[in-house]
């Protein structure tokens, strides 16, 4: 713009940043720079969803008659997912189309973070060796916490829009707080970057932790020294000039992989996985589902042989009352086993109904409505339609394995529902509402003992056995099954967290008993907090916390992203 005579403050550039009554500025801008042959920038268009239709209709009308030098630049951040897409097709058709891709990998972004200052950053502060070590640090955790949404959940349990202006802005106060203080503040700091810079855009506590133990590793005064490791063989530069120390990355820097970022190599591979299952499974909803040959019946003849495989297993509904009558006593191990019995009676009478009408929709007795093809749809391409997924339990798994793990469930609560007696090993994964039978058992305890239930916690004590070891269930509490660990693994001979396996994405747990104790008999030394979700996708899925031995430092397998899952 500059090099053709076009700026901000000869006029002929109109800057326009969208958001809430600037639909009007920037209409009067096109106006005029069609009129005048000037060009105008729309920052930011995604903000102005229900404007986008008048944007669209003025585009066409100025690219008529207007001045041959008039030009139009638009910007926007691109939809999180493609349901989400809100631009215009006009708009995309008949524009020019730039992106402008986040670096990948430790090396750019790292290069890129640091490219953010100058050697006259670097000279700005008295205290300059500290100031250098920590916005190295700090350009390092940037890099990291940036880099490591790709790993998905595992990764992070949200995404959040990390940017450049909190590194910036990070540096502004570490440069204001070391001219203040004659020492460095390293607990101040460290809150300041890891609860309100970068803290703030998180909003799961999970999330938090693992900001704050990125900083807690990476910020403290062993630093100065040149003692601490950013990633295994990546220490701390010593005082180095601002080119130096990109010279230093390029010498110094180990090869891209997932312990940069702490986790485990297996972390690269699930994410690698989850990325190709959806590619195949696109490619696959591209398909026709009928050929011509066929005369267009092989899609409903699937269909219908699915439909009546399902039909054909799906058991009786539970008695409620009759299972009332027989459970004299309500315990809370009943009440658990009752409502469990009621949701699934909930889900497998959707099943039913969904599956017979859609069968007479097939056979051309009912109109086929939206909602049964959409049933349709899933059936054909193995996924769980929605409209049981309303009823069910959150879960990953394609139709085929869903149903057969659907009647495992219920097998389970007809074992149990006879007679109300608890299982040997119960499997915690087979609960609608885990925290439901994880709060009973401190309820049953909280009865016994006449203790407060506010004042209990869960002991977990994992055991060296599998499932068919256990024969009879516990004097306290209970013996439970069925949870995976991601990101790491149980060593059963030391009982305790120990590093995963190469390919071993997800190693099974041996038994666990689950007892409840008063709050300040809990140990609290050498053990990890390990969250328990339903499901890969963590974050809304969280049921508890479990405290795990380790042997090992916890910052470890948080910054490994450590989690045991139901499934």
């Amino acid at each position: 713009g500059t090099r053709l005579g076009f700026t901000i403050d000869n006029g002929k550039i109109h800057n326009v940043s969208l958001g809430q009554g600037q639909e009007i500025v920037a209409e009067h801008a096109m106006e005029v720079a069609a009129a005048e042959g000037h060009w105008v920038i729309l920052q930011n268009i995604h903000l102005v969803a229900r404007w986008l239709g008048t944007l669209e209709k003025l585009v066409e009308h100025h690219s008529l008659d207007s001045h041959p030098e008039y030009r139009l630049f638009m910007s926007a951040e691109p939809a999180p997912s493609p349901e989400t897409h809100i631009i215009p097709q006009g708009l995309l058709d008949n524009s020019i189309k730039i992106t402008s891709e986040p670096p990948t990998g430790m090396r750019a972004n790292l290069h890129g973070a640091l490219d953010l200052f100058s050697q006259e950053t670097l000279e700005q502060c008295s205290k300059e060796t500290e100031f250098r070590c920590i916005l190295f640090a700090l350009c390092y955790f940037h890099a990291a916490v940036a880099e490591r949404r790709r790993f998905g959940t595992q990764g992070w349990n949200r995404s959040y829009p990390f940017n450049n202006g909190d590194l910036t802005v990070s540096v502004n106060v570490l440069h204001n707080y070391l001219e203040a203080n004659p020492k460095v503040p390293w607990d101040d700091l460290r809150y300041l970057f890891g609860e309100i810079m970068y803290g703030g855009h998180i909003t799961d506590d999970w999330d938090r932790r693992l900001c704050r133990t990125y900083l807690s590793e990476y910020v403290q005064p062993e630093m100065l020294d040149g003692e601490v490791a950013l990633a295994p063989g990546f220490m701390i530069p010593p005082r180095l000039d601002y080119e130096a120390y990109h010279q230093y990355i390029d010498d110094n820097l180990p090869g891209e992989s997932p312990h940069l970022y702490g986790l485990h190599p297996n972390a690269e591979m699930g994410f690698l996985t989850v990325t190709s299952d959806r590619l195949f499974r696109t490619v696959l909803e591209l398909q026709p589902k009928e050929s011509e040959a066929a005369g267009g019946t092989g899609a409903s003849r699937e269909e219908q042989a699915i439909l009546d495989e399902i039909l054909g297993q799906l058991p009786e509904p539970f008695n409620m009352e009759e299972m009332m009558a027989k459970a004299k006593e309500k315990t809370p191990y009943t009440v658990v086993a009752l409502q469990e019995c009621e949701r699934m009676n909930i889900l497998t009478h959707e099943i039913r109904r969904s599956l017979k009408e859609l069968d007479l929709g097939l056979q051309g007795e009912l109109t086929i409505t939206s909602e049964m093809e959409e049933l349709a749809n899933a059936l054909f391409y193995d996924n769980v339609p929605e409209s049981w997924t309303r009823y069910a339990y959150p879960s990953l798994l394609s139709l085929a394995t869903w149903y057969a793990d659907l009647l495992q469930r219920i097998r389970e609560l007809e074992v149990w529902s006879t007679d109300f007696v608890l299982p040997a090993t119960v499997w915690l994964a087979g609960f609608f509402n885990p925290q439901s039978f994880l709060t009973a058992i401190m309820q049953s305890t909280a009865r016994k003992k006449q203790w407060p239930l506010d004042k209990m916690c869960l002991a977990v004590d994992v055991t060296k056995k599998t499932r068919e070891e256990i024969t009879f269930p516990p004097r306290e509490g209970s013996y439970v099954h069925g949870l995976f660990m991601e990101g790491a693994r149980w060593d059963v001979a030391a009982g305790s967290i120990a590093d995963a396996r190469m390919k071993e994405l997800t190693p099974e747990m041996p038994v666990i008993l689950l007892r409840a104790i008063p709050l300040d008999r809990m140990d609290t030394i050498n053990v990890y907090e390990c969250p328990v979700y339903k499901t890969r996708t963590r974050g809304p899925t969280y049921v508890w916390t479990f405290n795990l031995k380790t042997k090992e430092k916890a910052a470890k397998w948080v910054l490994a992203g450590v989690a045991l899952l139901l499934e």
